[in-house]
This record gives structure tokens, sequence and C-alpha cells, in this order.
């Protein structure tokens, strides 16, 4: 039997978050799990006269090829694919985790090549299309996030079906805010760093790029960074967990670092000379993601959070800052997580996680 809250979820997607219009060409690229979304959202191009393509990718068939790829094969690869993305107008990315660490033991050379090759199309689905990109509640994701099955699934389409219209509504005060500061000031266990966001666009993420989703984010400029941030949200990178990253930050630049594998954190933050530059900052406002999952699209988005990112800004909130990652490290301000501040040109914005301007008020979770 079908789900209906399937059913639901592809609608939104294709008519809210994706406005799809009779003609478009609609690639849906599944990751893993998830096939009964893909084929509920096919469905639904094809009612509303669109033109849908299908990409599967499965985890273990990937690692092989990426094990085995050269340097002719993949600027060949490219050249094909290419073609087929640059004649899309928009993009669905279905997650479905099965195993998040398979391609842990793909050479680094290997990823580095891929990525190098995959940048420009990245940046056209980034910039250039409209897209989405959505997880997939399995069993693997459930185990991650500490629950079962039924009752992470019952979570993920509470968070999923979100009012997005409502949550923008209710980001506007935060988002003219941001775009008339200069100075942010944050402050927190390990934590007290000042930068500069004067000049660089600010945008509302309420379900257009993400689901879920419930951000406002800007990018600092690019040599404004100076100070120590300390991350207390875990994050899973290219199949290696990191805790406890800290950095030290002078005039812009990822200067020291220290967490559980340090080397491995040098070694991503080595990728190439942007990504130790950041490319966004953040504030997180999700009223029902209150907890890390272990995953960067849930918890970027907790409310009471901020996430500084290492590498590439986007074009629509740019630094200039250039890098083949981007890589979302996430801290939690509310108390039960130690607490800290935001400050905005000398006016204090939150505190514990709780905005405290009275414009802002909509935005906390007790709101909701």
């Amino acid at each position: 039997m079908k789900d209906p809250r399937i059913t639901k979820m592809a609608e939104n997607l294709i008519s809210y978050s994706l406005d799809v219009q009779a003609g478009e060409n609609v690639c849906i690229a599944l990751h893993g799990e998830g096939e009964p979304l893909a084929i509920e959202l096919v469905r639904k191009l094809y009612e509303r006269g669109a033109h849908p393509y299908v990409k599967i990718f499965q985890p273990r068939l990937q690692r092989e090829w990426l094990r085995g790829l050269t340097e002719e094969q993949i600027v060949q690869h490219f050249r094909f694919e290419q073609e087929m993305w640059y004649g899309m107008h928009a993009y669905i990315g279905i997650h479905g985790m099965t195993n998040d660490a398979e391609l842990s033991d793909v050479p680094v050379e290997k990823q580095r090549l891929y990525g190098q090759a995959f940048e420009q199309i990245a940046h056209y689905i980034d910039n250039k299309t409209k897209g989405i990109r959505i997880h997939y509640p399995t069993a693997s994701f459930a185990q991650k996030a500490n629950m079962s099955t039924e009752a992470f699934e019952d979570f993920y389409y509470q968070v999923c079906s979100l009012d997005y219209r409502k949550l923008e509504e209710a980001c506007q005060p935060l988002y003219e805010w941001m775009d008339r500061t200069d100075k942010v000031h944050i402050i927190g266990p390990g934590t007290d760093l000042v930068f500069s966001i004067r000049g660089v666009e600010t945008q509302i993420a309420a379900g257009k790029r993400n689901i879920p989703d419930g951000e406002v984010y800007t990018a600092p400029v690019r040599h404004s960074i100076n100070g120590r941030i300390s991350y207390n949200v875990p994050s899973q990178y290219k199949g290696t967990s990191f805790e406890r990253i800290s950095f030290t930050i002078q005039e812009g630049k990822i200067v020291e670092t220290a967490a559980n594998d340090t080397f491995k954190l040098n070694e991503i933050l080595d990728t190439d000379e942007g990504a130790r530059y950041i490319g966004e900052f953040a504030i997180g406002v999700n009223p029902y993601i209150l907890h890390p999952m272990n995953d960067i699209l849930f918890d970027e988005k907790i409310a009471g959070s901020f996430h500084l990112t290492p590498g590439r800004a986007y074009e629509h909130a740019d630094n200039g800052n250039r890098s083949l990652i981007h890589w979302d490290l996430i801290s939690i301000q509310r108390a039960d997580y130690g607490g800290g501040e935001i400050w905005f040109d000398d006016v204090l914005i939150r505190k514990d996680g709780l905005f405290v301007p009275e414009a802002l008020q909509e935005l906390n979770p007790i709101k909701w």
C-alpha cells in the first residue's frame, strides 16, 4: 500500500519547491534507496506535462567505479554528462542512506579527480537550475538518529512537511537585519569570533533548495574573520566521522585546527586554497529539528544553531571564495548545549539559542 505521505511530499516538491512547468526537463537522481518517492515524482511530472529523466547511483557500484577512475576516462565521462545536465531545467536529488562510509576507502586522489571534473556541472546545478535535495527515511538513517524506523519516519514526514511558506514569512525580519549588518560577533564555549558580512547578499532558505529546510544565510567578507571557533555537532565527511572540531582563523584563513582526527581534517582543508577560507555563514531556524542526527542536511537547520562553512561560497551569497569543498560545520548555542551569543553591530540578536529582539520572536521554536 502506497504511503499517502509520499504522494503529498512529491506534490509539494514539484509544485512549491520547484514550481515545475509543462515542457520542462527534470532530472531525478536517486542515490541508494528511495524508489517509492522517485516513482511518485515521475508520475507527478508526467501529469504536469514535464519530462522526467532518471539517474540511479548505487554506493557500492559507485565505489568500484571511482577506485578505477583515470584522468582520460573522467574527461570523456563529463563531456557526456555536461550535455545532459545543461539541458535540465530542474533537479531533484534523493539520498537514501545505506552506508555512509561506503566511499571512505576510495583514494583521495580519485575523489579529487572526480570533484574537479564535476565542479563546473555542480556550479551549474546549484546556480543555474531549480534544484532540491532531499533524504529518504531508510533504516540506516533511523539508526544514525538512534530511533526506530517507524518513529523516525513519523519525525521525518513532520519535519519535511513543515509549512515552508509560513517559515519564509517568519524569516523575513532576520533576513532584513542580516542584510544591513556589518559586524558579526559570535561568543560561546571555545568560540570568540568577529567578522563582517557587509555587502554580501543574504538569502532565506525555506524549502526551495533543500528538504528539510530552515536557515538564513550569507557569507563573511573573505579576509575579515578573526578569532577561534569550536563546533559541538559531530560531522561526517567523505566517510570519516569528526568530533570536537575547532579552528583558529586569522584574516579569514584557517591557520590552526584540532579534532579527533586532525590529520584527516587537514587533508580535507588542503584540498585547495579556498578550503581554508569560509564560504557561508548561516543561522538555523527549523523549529522541529532540535538535536543532531549526524546528517548535515538536517543538522544545519537545527533551531538555535549556526554554521560557518569552510570552502565554496554560493553564487547568490558570494564572497568570492572558490573551492571543491563546501562543508557545513555546525554549532548549537542553546543552553542545553553550552549556550552562546550572536551579536550584529553590537546588538544582541540571539542568546542561548533564542532570538532576543521582538521583531525576531516568531523564529523561536516555542512560537511554533
